[in-house]
């Protein structure tokens, strides 16, 4: 796809969110379910199901997908997409990409040892080895751009709300 083509696919739909902001607001839903026996959840994905369980230094095994794996697996994804469509407009040719995402946790936290260890995936980074002609300067604003753009990325400001409940 090229930036004409991006932009004409595009156009409609921000004419359409500028005459009704509300219907840009885009729905998203995950599901899972404890249908496997231990400290699991089968989530549903495009894929198909995806056991989830505890990571190896949490008591896991490591034959089931880690969470907080998946975790930096969807920035990366996301900032894939969004360098290439950011690239695309920006007109910047790409022959080859390699994307690699880091971050880190320490189980204490998790694993209650420490209450002054934080809880969580600390700071997760993509590095995007690219195969261009693009200059510094373009790829610096690139880079800029993916980041400001990138929904997964920027959806991590904002911690999730989790609610448990008894079922109906």
């Amino acid at each position: 796809m090229d930036a004409t083509e991006l932009r004409a696919r595009q156009a409609p739909l921000k004419e359409q969110y500028r005459t009704d902001p509300r219907a840009a607001v885009t729905p998203l839903r995950a599901s899972g379910t404890f249908a496997d026996a231990g400290v699991t959840v089968t989530v549903a994905t495009w894929a198909g199901p995806v056991r989830a369980g505890l990571h190896r230094t949490t008591g896991g095994d490591g034959s089931d997908a880690c969470s907080a794996d998946m975790l930096v697996e969807a920035v990366l994804a996301c900032t894939g997409v969004t360098l290439r469509s950011v690239a695309t407009v920006m007109g910047i040719t790409i022959r080859s990409a390699t994307l690699t995402g880091t971050s880190s946790f320490d189980a204490r936290g998790t694993l209650g040892l420490d209450r002054d260890v934080l809880v969580g995936v600390g700071e997760v980074t993509i590095e995007a080895d690219l195969d261009t002609d693009a200059d510094d300067a373009a790829l610096q604003r690139l880079g800029a751009l993916t980041e400001r753009y990138c929904v997964v990325g920027q959806s991590l400001r904002v911690p999730p709300v989790i609610i448990v409940r008894r079922a109906a």
